[in-house]
């Protein structure tokens, strides 16, 4: 098991990014190992989806049991899956697109989170098209109502990492902030396969 992330130089195409980090305190339950209605847990449900783009997949996780598992389906994805485990601290997502964007300088990192069970593959792919017109632009979902960064397309150039870095430095822990400053564009998308499912009430819409 990695114990730190280790640069890796010389990527240039689409990544996908998994995050799979969090603490499920209002769900009470682990939600990545949640059973989904597709089959298996939430966490491989989100990954044969996200293999479906047909581009390496990156998982980050402080959890053990989380990157065990996407281990152990990685041959049945017909896509090279890293797992990479996440080192304290752990302080929300911005942090953690920075250390993947260090990971993998360069490349164009499609960001998702675990807790995103309707997610489908539309989704992705107007996302992907609209990144393939700017590729030079973080790109975010929007519901119609908000936006969703943690469903995003981020390039981890020298220009955006160094940013995200200096952002940091400064304190700020906020995503959104950062967006802000560097002025993400927003795509629009269904609401209904970006619906984030924290507490058991809403999980339990999975089922009829």
């Amino acid at each position: 098991m990695e114990s730190e992330l280790q640069a890796n130089a010389g990527d240039s195409a689409l990544r996908t990014c998994l995050l799979s980090g969090g603490e499920s305190c209002r769900m009470g339950r682990d939600k990545a190992l949640l059973p989904h209605p597709e089959g298996g847990s939430w966490l491989e449900r989100s990954l044969r989806l996200l293999a479906q783009l047909e581009a390496p997949i990156s998982v980050l996780s402080r959890h053990p049991s989380h990157l065990e598992l996407a281990r152990a389906i990685a041959p049945s994805l017909a896509v090279p899956l890293e797992a990479l485990e996440e080192p304290a601290p752990w302080e929300g997502p911005l942090r953690a697109l920075g250390r993947l964007m260090e990971h993998h300088p360069g490349a164009l990192l499609l960001l998702c989170p675990v807790d995103m069970p309707w997610l489908d593959r539309t989704s992705l792919d107007i996302l992907c098209q609209e990144a393939h017109g700017d590729p030079g632009q973080p790109l975010v979902a929007h519901d119609g109502e908000r936006l969703q960064p943690l469903l995003g397309i981020y390039p981890a150039d020298q220009q955006h990492r160094a940013s995200l870095e200096a952002h940091l430095a400064l304190g700020r822990r906020s995503l959104q902030g950062w967006l802000e400053a560097v002025g993400a564009r927003s795509v629009p998308l269904p609401a209904a396969p970006l619906r984030n499912a924290n507490d058991p009430a809403t999980a339990a819409a999975l089922w009829p």
